[in-house]
């Protein structure tokens, strides 16, 4: 079973205190391919300039990362730069050129539009409605959105939220969008407009997954050394969506199983610059940091009777 992602094929320069690397691989789609291709098939759409080294893209096709849907076009790919403080946590934008991508406008290939999960990167809410006209009755849709997009496309970005399953944000954009600083009413507010599920990311701290009227909360994993934040978000949604696609149904347990996935998805995200840490990556490597997760969680629990 696959996976449609549409959102950014980008580069990106990044800097940090322990490093810098120039015009590597970036995007949410890159970033979401590396960590769903373990998992199994995965289809973008997105758009690149004629500058854009899709050789370099060779290592997630060998992992049935399908890129036909990425449309090459004369002009200058979408391109970031930034630099994070010494704790991680914050970072400024040096730069941006939107190049080819200010332009986009996705068009669904005819044979991923039946594909069973789709992902809406954190682009513009109304090319995630462009997309969601085009896919055909999938059986769950996620997306990802930004501050950006909440402040300029908020009615938009409303829209698309009660026309997916599962919304995907990080704690800041769930306050910023409704007006809540209570994380679990922000949740609830969002679920109001039509979302089933709400993943709030808390970066290093972990996530939290707001069922209909539950919620489970997966920590972040303890890294001895984060070399770079960028991309976790969209790992983390790469390794939460591959998940369940392995999943006989979506049902609560499957959901928990998946955030844990994401979050160890994302965790090894930021060990390397780039999608570097994802080219040797196995299965097995996931799987076991999931079972660490599981015994670092685990507790017995057993009250004396008075």
């Amino acid at each position: 079973m696959s996976i449609l992602v549409v959102g950014s094929v980008a580069l990106d320069t990044v800097e940090t205190p322990f490093g810098r690397a120039e015009r590597v691989l970036g995007g949410s789609a890159n970033y979401f391919a590396a960590a769903a291709s373990l998992f199994g098939g995965v289809q973008v759409v997105g758009v690149v300039g004629d500058d854009y080294p899709m050789e370099q893209l060779d290592f997630l096709r060998e992992r049935s990362v399908d890129y036909s849907g990425v449309a090459q076009v004369p002009g200058e790919s979408f391109f970031w730069e930034g630099a994070y403080s010494f704790d991680l946590n914050n970072r400024e934008t040096l730069e941006t050129r939107l190049g080819v991508f200010a332009d986009f406008e996705p068009v669904i290939p005819e044979a991923f539009r039946q594909t069973p999960f789709v992902f809406l990167g954190n682009i513009d809410p109304v090319l995630q409605l462009q997309v969601l006209d085009q896919v055909e009755d999938p059986a769950m849709v996620a997306c990802d959105t930004m501050n950006y997009w909440i402040e300029g496309r908020r009615d938009e970005l409303v829209e698309v939220l009660g026309r997916v399953d599962v919304a995907l944000m990080n704690d800041a954009e769930a306050r910023q969008l409704s007006g809540e600083h209570n994380l679990l009413r922000a949740a609830r507010w969002i679920q109001g407009l039509g979302v089933r599920y709400v993943v709030l990311k808390k970066g290093e701290h972990g996530a939290i997954l707001y069922g209909p009227d539950w919620l489970f909360f997966a920590p972040g994993y303890p890294l001895e050394e984060v070399f770079d934040p960028t991309g976790a978000g969209d790992a983390f949604a790469g390794g939460f969506l591959g998940a369940l696609v392995t999943e006989s149904a979506v049902t609560r347990p499957a959901l928990r199983r998946a955030v844990m996935y994401g979050s160890a998805a994302g965790s090894f995200a930021v060990e390397a610059f780039s999608v570097d840490r994802f080219r040797d990556l196995t299965v097995l490597e996931v799987v076991q940091r999931v079972e660490e997760f599981r015994e670092m969680t685990t507790f017995e629990h057993e009250l004396e009777r008075v």
